[in-house]
């Protein structure tokens, strides 16, 4: 799975630019704020239709431009693709595939799959419970077209019962809505919650191995789902999981009502994350919580892999720099394999590292 060559047209800060990448590694250097960073979400975007970044497309288009063109010639399956995805300010976006038109990102994720690593990941075990939310959410959308189409469904219901809840005091009638809302958001979240559950499964399994190596095979990883407490079993049936996020929600309706707050269901869910039987969070230093995060990356790309019988795209975004010596050789050993793309402020010696093309930007151009 690679990125063979990538066409930029008012792309943030690029006006046109053309590319063609090495199927190994690509090294891109250049000073900060020139669009090394753009670069690489470009080809997240590719992959899912999402921006790892940007709230909504309109974000990714140039200050002076009215559209934007982003199209990639990518390798995988034993197939040749060609992704022409075009953005706009006056209306929708355009995305084919081969010429297909692609409905949403899951289309997309047919094609390729990517795992972005940026430097706020090395944060990931100390954030809040949506950063996580957001790595599952993110790492899914690829991996389960299903999943992608209930988290979007999931999202707009309980954007509508936060403003009912929000309104209830100036229009009490609108609490009659309640229980159609309650009843989307407790089907689609049983979806999310089986998902969720069996990703945080596989990732345990390949993160305590990698944790247990990086770490000089000193520390165990272990990680735990957390969702509803009624919800006894997340991998279990479907509708199992529904009746009992169903009697979560019945047990918290007065609550909700008095803080015009969405107090249950899955959008509160959260990984736990333990070292040598301790919480991550709160007792791990700064080197065993960036060693918990470096394995939990490198887990997710295991994961795909796995789905996909071939590696995702990898995209380290100035990771190596935050990053000891120790830590550096670890990823750079542990990436071999597939087609990997690294930025970083200075040339710094990768292209003697790893074999591959290398990339200098300045103002959204490579010299």
């Amino acid at each position: 799975m690679r990125v063979d060559a990538l066409t930029l047209e008012g792309w943030r800060n690029y006006q046109r630019q053309q590319l063609t990448f090495d199927d190994g590694c690509n090294v891109i250097y250049g000073e900060n704020a020139q669009g090394k960073t753009n670069l690489l979400e470009a080809i997240v975007y590719l992959s899912c239709g999402k921006s790892p970044r940007a709230h909504g497309d309109r974000e990714l288009i140039g200050f002076d431009r009215q559209d934007a063109l982003l199209v990639g010639q990518i390798f995988s399956r034993q197939r040749e693709f060609v992704t022409d995805i075009r953005l706009s300010r006056s209306k929708r976006r355009s995305m084919t595939v081969n010429g297909v038109k692609a409905k949403n990102g899951a289309a997309l994720s047919d094609v390729m799959h990517t795992v972005f690593f940026a430097p706020e990941d090395l944060f990931l075990i100390r954030a809040g419970a949506a950063e996580r939310r957001r790595f599952m959410d993110m790492s899914l959308c690829q991996l389960r077209p299903r999943y992608a189409e209930a988290l979007s469904q999931y999202s707009r219901l309980y954007d509508h019962k936060t403003r009912i809840l929000r309104d209830s005091e100036d229009k009490p009638e609108l609490l009659d809505l309640l229980p159609e809302f309650n009843e989307g958001l407790c089907r689609s979240g049983a979806v999310l919650i089986g998902y969720r559950a069996r990703f945080c499964a596989a990732l345990a399994e390949y993160a305590r191995a990698a944790h247990y190596e990086c770490s000089g095979q000193r520390e165990e990883l272990t990680l735990g789902y957390q969702t509803v407490k009624t919800v006894t079993d997340p991998m279990g049936r479907q509708e199992d999981i529904y009746w009992q996020l169903r009697q979560h929600m019945d047990e918290h309706r007065t609550a909700e009502r008095a803080s015009r707050l969405c107090l249950s269901g899955a959008h509160k869910d959260d990984i736990e994350v333990l070292i040598n039987g301790r919480a991550a969070k709160q007792y791990g230093s700064q080197g065993q919580v960036r060693t918990a995060a470096l394995s939990l990356k490198l887990a997710e790309r295991e994961i795909h892999r796995s789905a996909m019988g071939e590696y995702p795209v990898m995209l380290l975004d100035d990771v190596l720099s935050e990053l000891d010596p120790r830590r550096q050789e670890y990823v750079l050993n542990r990436i071999s394999g597939g087609q990997v793309f690294i930025t970083c402020c200075e040339n710094d010696r990768l292209d003697t590292l790893l074999k591959g093309k290398v990339f200098h930007i300045r103002g959204g151009e490579v010299l």
